[in-house]
């Protein structure tokens, strides 16, 4: 017996036209300067603060306001993609982050700049959901979609490995070259953005705008993320910071009950009841969480104790860069051979072992014995699982949740990013031995705790995705197993007892007569 369920075919040899490459690479541009933005303003606080007289309190919220805008309104802006229509969000957005940019680098005073970087922020909070949506519903599920997401993910990475180079360089002309370089870059991406995204239609099938969950849901991520980045300093335990966590949660509490009975909901809870798709969100959380936290660490650590400049720092960091751009087009294949969750883990396992070899620097450095096989091992993991996170998220999703779905995965990516570096900071300070008057010893000493954490939240990822490499159970004599495949990707067929790819399988019955039940009506069996 055959089945379109078993017999599709997945071929990696269809050719992309010059357009379709075009739209990628558009979408890919966007995606870096995101990443780029993210990454690139950090080597250039110290000359931001000399240059506008800002305080510490002031300067941290040059990049606190970036993720506040960025965290706080995803949710919101992968569900504006699907009813809006994706190629308008993002164009509309893409326009907003360059006029940001530009701004950024002419403004004369601290609040002018936090309010550039918090609009630059929002706007990402839109191109980032409605740039993947377009991509997953461009490229068809399987090895083409596996092919366009592991590049457009590299390009983050990518970026976000590069910001620090670049703002290196920049900043030893002026730190406001930091904040124009990406104006020019947005407007000529915009401008063959308008000739080569696709029109998509807007979604009239869901009823209408949910605007009480979109309200509580935006004020519930941007009191949380709030919350997260103001802890450090007010305190974890203070009164302020236990009223404001639980203000967040009441407001999530409200989101979860407006979503369960709205006809139209911001987000669709049942898509959370595949484990694949929560590993996914979870994992995206640990891996950016302690990527971002480690990064902070080892900056300070190589410009506070080992004297290096800002160039020097960010040479440190290329060779993870170039070994996440050189696999760019290597990842989907990998991903195909042998699906998401055995990439995800191989990759959080070589993250794990070079945070934990960190744990070794010691006051002279050694570049060639630590901190290098560091990076290389950590640049191998960020190629491995980034693209895999998005490639499973983003699987088996309808078309018109695309958008919603990629809200998800950045909300999970940022928030992660702003609280496991809110946690990492406070476990450094909690001594109180980071003062002027502190030892470079004691001030190693009191990092070590945070790359133990960093570690820690890497080992924590690898756990998440252990359960998706179980196989899965067999079906009882009748049933017709209808599962994801190892990647999360399309749904394949079988008979009974035949063993299926570990993933996660929907629940329903497959009608008489279909190429899947032959003749009878046959149940189809649920496990995760």
């Amino acid at each position: 017996m055959t089945s379109p369920l078993t017999d599709a075919p997945r071929s990696v040899q269809e050719r992309w036209s010059p357009r379709l490459w075009g739209t990628l690479l558009v979408l890919c541009a966007a995606m870096f300067l995101d990443a780029l933005d993210v990454s690139m303003v950090g080597v250039a606080l110290p000359s931001i603060a000399a240059d506008l007289d800002l305080s510490t309190a002031t300067l941290q919220w040059i990049v606190s306001g970036y993720i506040l805008g960025y965290g706080g309104l995803l949710l919101l802006g992968g569900r504006a993609a699907d009813l809006l229509g994706r190629r308008r969000v993002f164009l509309i957005a893409l326009a907003v982050f360059a006029v940001a940019s530009l701004l950024g680098g002419l403004v004369d005073s601290g609040p002018l700049l936090i309010a550039s970087r918090f609009v630059k922020g929002l706007s990402a909070a839109f191109t980032a959901p409605a740039g993947l949506s377009i991509i997953t519903t461009t490229f068809k599920e399987g090895p083409q979609r596996n092919r366009a997401l592991s590049i457009y993910t590299t390009c983050a990475a990518t970026g976000f490995s590069m910001g620090l180079v670049l703002s290196g360089l920049l900043t030893e002309l002026s730190w406001r070259w930091t904040m124009l370089l990406p104006a020019p870059v947005a407007l000529i991406a915009l401008v063959f953005a308008l000739r080569l995204i696709p029109h998509s239609s807007r979604d009239d099938s869901s009823g209408g705008y949910d605007l009480p969950g979109a309200v509580t849901g935006t004020a519930a991520m941007l009191l949380l993320v709030f919350t997260v980045v103001e802890a450090p300093e007010a305190g974890w335990t203070s009164v302020r910071t236990l009223l404001s966590f639980a203000a967040a949660a009441a407001l999530l509490v409200a989101f979860v009950l407006i979503e369960r009975r709205s006809a139209s909901p911001l987000v669709r809870l049942g898509v959370l009841r595949s484990g694949s798709q929560v590993r996914a969100q979870l994992g995206a959380a640990a891996f950016f969480g302690s990527y971002v936290a480690f990064q902070f660490i080892v900056t300070q650590y190589m410009q506070s104790l080992l004297g290096w400049s800002a160039l020097q720092t960010a040479l440190a960091f290329l060779p993870a860069g170039v070994l996440v751009a050189l696999s760019s087009t290597k990842i989907g294949g990998i991903v195909d051979r042998f699906g998401t969750p055995r990439t995800i883990a191989t990759g959080f396992t070589l993250l794990v072992v070079g945070y934990a070899l960190f744990l070794r620097v010691s006051l002279v450095p050694q570049y060639a014995a630590v901190i290098l096989p560091s990076m290389l091992l950590i640049g191998a993991a960020c190629a491995l699982v980034f693209p895999s996170l998005n490639i499973q998220a983003t699987n088996g999703v309808a078309d018109r949740e695309q958008g919603m779905v990629s809200g998800l995965l950045n909300t999970s990516i940022q928030v992660g990013g702003a609280f496991f570096l809110a946690v990492t900071t406070a476990v450094i300070t909690a001594d109180g031995g980071h003062g002027g008057s502190a030892s470079p010893q004691a001030v190693l000493d009191g990092f070590r705790p945070g790359l133990a954490v960093v570690t820690v939240i890497a080992l924590a990822g690898l756990l998440i995705t252990l359960p998706g490499l179980r196989r899965p159970r067999v079906a009882a004599a009748g049933s017709v197993v209808v599962a994801r495949s190892a990647d999360g990707g399309p749904a394949t067929g079988s008979a009974v007892g035949e063993d299926v790819g570990a993933g996660d399988a929907v629940t329903g019955n497959v009608t008489a007569g279909s190429p899947a039940a032959g003749d009878a009506p046959a149940k189809v069996a649920l496990h995760d």
